[in-house]
């Protein structure tokens, strides 16, 4: 019984084809060894604590020249978190944040958005850290930056879009992101000034990524596999001419989307159409996924 618990488990956390939870996983695995380690120290296991070490050499340094010296950090900060607090919200931003954005995109912009804000973010962290002057030893860990632009991306392409919180009903996105930006940024402005710097910079990426592909451009095409060589011409006898081919670039119409979000946020879902059901049921389709 319990082999066929795990194995719904396995099946639908990591096998949906969301980076989502693999994403959480690894920071939650690190967070743990990181302090099981420190746990050995406090016990007189081993005879020095490898907490500080440890997360020094695994976060982004605050300049270019100490990041040549462990340059592994680039990728390794996104993972690192030293308090439990910090770690428990940003995971359960990410998840609720990413079933939102598969909602209406797909697996190949989430990782766009995710790895170009993450390595943008770290960039110019690192940039305008050798320029500001600030303590040696600052340096920028946790997904913080990716968060923020992976959120940005899609308030900016469903801003009505809903969510239902504890003791506060239902609240537009557009709010939430809104607050969250800004307590995020300003806790940065007088911790960390590269890194407010930075977080600004994603959250403005993940606006114009939205932008970009309301206009007609996927800039996760980067992504994409190679096409495969077009197969032989066809004839086609009579009219069966297909009609139903998509536009690349086809995204959920904007305007109809947030008419049937109001309205079920009004009325409740009971209440649409058999046609909006349609059109909301194609837009959280995969298959229907906006596809560059």
């Amino acid at each position: 019984m319990n082999n066929i618990g795990l194995k719904d488990f396995w099946r639908q956390t990591y096998k949906t084809g969301s980076p989502v939870p693999l994403v959480i996983s690894i920071q939650v695995c690190l967070f743990v060894l990181i302090y099981f380690l420190d746990l050995l120290f406090e016990l007189k296991i081993v005879p020095q604590s490898f907490l500080e070490p440890i997360v020094r050499r695994l976060s982004l340094p605050s300049n270019f020249s100490a990041f040549i010296a462990q340059p592994w950090s680039l990728i390794t900060s996104n993972f690192v978190y030293v308090k439990l607090l910090t770690i428990l919200f940003d995971s359960l931003w990410l998840y609720w944040v990413g079933q939102i954005f598969f909602t209406f995109l797909n697996k190949r912009q989430f990782l766009f958005v995710y790895i170009a804000s993450w390595l943008l973010g770290s960039v110019l962290y690192m940039g305008f850290g050798s320029l500001i002057p600030m303590p040696s030893n600052l340096q920028l860990m946790g997904g913080s930056l990716p968060l923020a632009a992976v959120l940005a991306a899609i308030v900016t392409l469903v801003p009505k879009y809903e969510l239902r919180l504890l003791l506060l009903g239902n609240i537009k996105l557009k709010l939430v992101a809104i607050v969250y930006f800004g307590l995020e940024f300003l806790a940065l402005t007088m911790t960390n000034r590269p890194a407010a710097i930075s977080y600004f910079a994603v959250v403005l990426f993940g606006m114009g990524f939205t932008y970009a592909l309301k206009s007609g451009m996927d800039w996760s095409t980067i992504f994409q596999k190679k096409q495969q060589k077009p197969a032989k011409m066809k004839v086609v006898v009579g009219n069966n001419i297909p009609t139903n081919r998509k536009h690349r670039y086809d995204l959920p119409n904007q305007d109809e989307i947030d008419a049937i979000l109001d309205k079920i946020s009004i009325s409740g879902y009971d209440s649409l159409t058999n046609h909006e059901k349609e059109t909301l049921f194609r837009a959280s389709n995969s298959g229907d996924k906006v596809d560059g």
